[in-house]
């Protein structure tokens, strides 16, 4: 596959300097740029995924008419909060 270029960026001398001063020993602005562009895509991206699942639920709460209360929902998270807790020690 071949590759291609994007538009230059101009950024302000400030924006520069904190860019390079977050660069990993070894690293070139250019790739430290790539990987930003690519981490915001794939954020846009489950973004969208979100509100798409979002809105799939509302859609089908409203045609069956099941709903589930705000104390309800937030217990279910706080306990997968526990468990993802507990599986990271």
């Amino acid at each position: 596959m071949k590759s291609t270029t994007i538009p230059p960026l101009r950024v302000s001398q400030e924006i520069r300097q904190q860019a390079e001063g977050a660069l990993e020993e070894g690293e070139t602005l250019s790739a430290f740029m790539l990987d930003a562009l690519r981490r915001n895509i794939d954020l846009r991206a489950a973004q969208k995924e979100f509100v798409a699942r979002g809105l799939a639920s509302a859609s089908k709460a409203k045609k069956t008419g099941k709903y589930l209360s705000a104390d309800r929902v937030v217990a279910k998270m706080t306990r997968r909060l526990s468990a993802a807790k507990v599986r990271a020690t």
